[in-house]
């Protein structure tokens, strides 16, 4: 297997740097998804383009965790399961709700629920929703462009699962209280 280093400002390719001064400004620090990412300066920028795009969409932060954690738990990214705990615990989603995602179980608010079931649907079909779905989407209160959105979260994160995968990203001390294993299907 091909094995990833995680860069440091110092070890990094030329043109990673402005991905490292974009992660500390939007993270407060480098996460360990950066330093891997650095290896192609492009899609470490193509990620936090992303991130920008989806963090400025219809969705509030807690919903767009929703998206993030249900792409996670689906593409079992072990890293970015650990990291979007972490940041659906900082910015106040309800724990109930954060351990749900993490299990891959039913949410108690039907809105959130909603987004995802959908979330997940596009996930497994590959985009192939069907006209049911996205009626289900929109009858719980969403609009069309947020239909669009989720097809950008799950961008932006499966980037990162995949990236992940390959390079079996180690997760950052600050995520560490948030590892996480997919269970076993039950027999």
């Amino acid at each position: 297997m091909a094995r990833f280093t995680t860069h440091t400002a110092e070890t990094a390719p030329e043109g990673a740097i402005d991905a490292f001064d974009r992660a500390r400004s939007t993270f407060g620090m480098v996460p360990n998804l950066i330093g891997t990412l650095a290896e192609s300066p492009t899609t470490a920028g193509a990620y936090l383009d992303l991130h920008e795009r989806f963090a400025a969409s219809g969705f509030s932060p807690v919903e767009q965790q929703v998206v993030a954690l249900t792409t996670s738990f689906e593409n079992e990214c072990h890293y970015c399961m650990a990291a979007e705990s972490a940041v659906a615990k900082m910015i106040g989603a309800d724990d109930a709700a954060i351990e749900a995602l993490r299990s891959g179980d039913a949410l108690a608010d039907a809105r959130l629920e909603a987004l995802r079931r959908f979330t997940r649907t596009i996930v497994e079909t590959r985009g192939w929703a069907g006209d049911d779905a996205v009626d289900a989407f929109l009858a719980a209160g969403f609009t069309k462009a947020q239909v669009l959105e989720v097809v950008l979260g799950v961008a932006k994160k499966t980037i990162s699962n995949y990236s992940n995968h390959l390079a079996e990203t180690p997760v950052d001390e600050a995520f560490s209280g948030f590892a996480w294993e997919r269970r076993a299907a039950a027999v």
